[in-house]
């Protein structure tokens, strides 16, 4: 495993992120999670593998998620040797300051730890004063509650202003940005990627394999999840006539370089200087894939001929209104 550090902490993470929402109680959020026991499974494997960064989210499965990553991490290794990762805004007040401090509690409790290695805003919140937000953050990390801020899905004009914010106050400024980004959708290539660049901001993207659309040659399966998923839907097949052809394109490199098309995905990711891309696995073989990613190396003209077919996608990601108060199935991406 390679490691690498977030922004300009000390914070030192692998090159691979397990993502969280594939772990949590079934129907509570998405129908294909996997319980508690085989979510154990997942994580001892990507331990094993030296794995050591785990993203989940308050309102991942309601709040299962977090519990189970929480104890298969108390079962499995030192909390110390672990690097955290939780998120809050899908929640009663966004990121209200009473809302920061209430699901700061709720997420420590559930994963049965006093700190977070870094807590990252989920989205834009349309209703609270940015300098509420950040302040709150800030007293956070006074308070030893989190180590690192980062941030979720935005345009990149909302993250500069925050970031601004908190440099003109003297507050923790953000050291991670958790985008959507990956070879079917690259928006943020115009603005928010090279504001995080100048700002010294790791990446650390989600859905870097576009719900699977990137490891194999067909758009659909019969797995439950691409049945069911209406996040996953709802992201990429509209415009699936268009994002076939660079599918198509990442089959042919994976040929070519003997290795799955998984691989050729996040070797791109690498390629284009993201520190951590989430994997989210429910079999531990996926994870070896992603392991087995960081041996494929690709060339300047391999990058070209993956990129050359992409055109502008609507925005997927990023909001432009605060969603209704409640969490229900499929609003929490």
């Amino acid at each position: 495993m390679e490691y690498v550090k977030l922004g300009n902490t000390d914070i030192s993470v692998s090159k691979i992120c397990l993502g969280c929402m594939s772990f949590g109680k079934a129907g509570t959020m998405h129908d294909w999670t996997i319980d508690e026991n085989e979510s154990e499974k997942v994580i001892q494997h990507a331990l094993e593998l030296g794995i050591n960064f785990f993203d989940t989210a308050n309102g991942y499965s309601a709040g299962t998620s977090e519990e189970y990553l929480g104890k298969a991490i108390k079962k499995n290794i030192a909390r110390d040797q672990v690097v955290i990762a939780s998120k809050v805004y899908f929640n009663e007040g966004r990121l209200s300051r009473k809302a920061i401090m209430r699901e700061i509690e709720g997420t420590l409790q559930r994963l049965g730890t006093d700190y977070l290695d870094l807590y990252i805003i989920h989205r834009f919140d349309y209703d609270t004063p940015i300098e509420e937000t950040m302040e709150a953050l800030h007293d956070l990390v006074k308070a030893g509650k989190v180590r690192a801020i980062g941030a979720s899905a935005m345009y990149g004009y909302q993250f500069y202003n925050m970031q601004l914010i908190a440099k003109e106050r003297g507050w923790t400024q953000f050291s991670v940005m958790e985008n959507h980004y990956n070879l079917l959708y690259r928006e943020d290539e115009r603005e928010l990627l090279p504001i995080c660049r100048q700002m010294g901001v790791s990446l650390t993207p989600y859905s870097p394999l576009a719900a699977g659309h990137l490891s194999r040659p067909e758009w659909k399966t019969n797995s439950l999840r691409s049945k069911t998923d209406r996040v996953a839907m709802g992201k990429y097949d509209g415009m699936e006539k268009q994002d076939r052809k660079i599918v198509e394109r990442v089959y042919e490199l994976s040929q070519k370089h003997n290795c799955k098309m998984s691989q050729i995905a996040l070797a791109w990711q690498w390629m284009k200087g993201i520190s951590s891309p989430i994997i989210g696995a429910t079999k531990t073989v996926y994870l070896d894939d992603a392991v087995g990613a960081l041996d494929v190396k690709l060339t300047d003209l391999d990058k070209e001929y993956l990129e050359e077919m992409y055109v502008p996608h609507p925005i997927v990601g990023a909001i432009n209104h605060n969603p209704e108060q409640t969490i229900s199935r499929g609003t929490v991406k």
